[in-house]
């Protein structure tokens, strides 16, 4: 960041909605943005809104979650939207996922599913 803002100049852009990763900066000069996502050093874990649905029908709260909740049987069973709506929630409230924080600490362990295994 500081390489380019001494070459070209940027300045910080506030987020566009509540949640985003990527802290923006804007060219002063004009012609457009950058973004960092810091997940290492500048965890974002406590704020995180995200939530990925593998195509195994997996629901996961972390992009570096040990495992998922079962969406596709609840699915496949034809559980009425309020079934599921409540597993969702249940699974969002009790969510205790903070890889990268936990990371940026030295104390992450244990097996974690790959970005790239659920379309990060």
């Amino acid at each position: 960041m500081a390489a380019l803002d001494a070459r070209f100049g940027i300045e910080p852009v506030d987020p566009a909605y509540r949640g985003e990763v990527a802290e923006r900066y804007r060219y002063r000069g004009g012609g457009g943005e950058i973004g960092f996502i810091r997940s290492v050093s500048a965890p974002f874990c406590g704020d995180c809104t995200r939530a990925r649905i593998s195509a195994r029908g997996q629901l996961y709260t972390c992009l570096f979650a040990g495992a998922g909740t079962d969406l596709r049987t609840p699915l496949q069973a034809g559980a009425p939207d309020t079934e599921l709506d409540a597993l969702i929630g249940r699974r969002w409230r009790e969510r205790d996922d903070r890889y990268s924080e936990l990371r940026s600490r030295g104390a992450a362990s244990g097996p974690k599913i790959e970005m790239s295994y659920i379309g990060g």
